[in-house]
């Protein structure tokens, strides 16, 4: 599970590397400039726009997948949701 900025791009970077694409190639694909995906590699990039990372993703054949997080979202262990969509426990 991600949960930073640098995992993702470290993530990301991996990716990149077992596809056998270079910085510039995947930069291209993606069509983003090579200086910002390395940033975005690095974690240098932290307000990274998310169709832009989205982008990235599509070009590695990668999706974003959502899930609970390991850790209560909330302080006193609520859900707001609940009420809307039911206890899902």
């Amino acid at each position: 599970m991600l949960t930073t900025v640098r995992e993702l791009g470290a993530a990301l970077r991996d990716a990149r590397r077992a596809s056998g694409l270079s910085q510039e190639a995947l930069a291209e694909r993606a069509g983003v400039s090579r200086p910002w995906l390395s940033r975005l590699e690095t974690g240098a990039n932290p307000g990274a726009e998310l169709r832009k990372v989205l982008d990235v993703l599509t070009a590695l054949g990668l999706a974003v997948k959502l899930g609970p997080s390991p850790k209560p979202a909330f302080d006193d262990d609520t859900d707001p949701f609940a009420d809307m969509f039911g206890d899902q426990t």
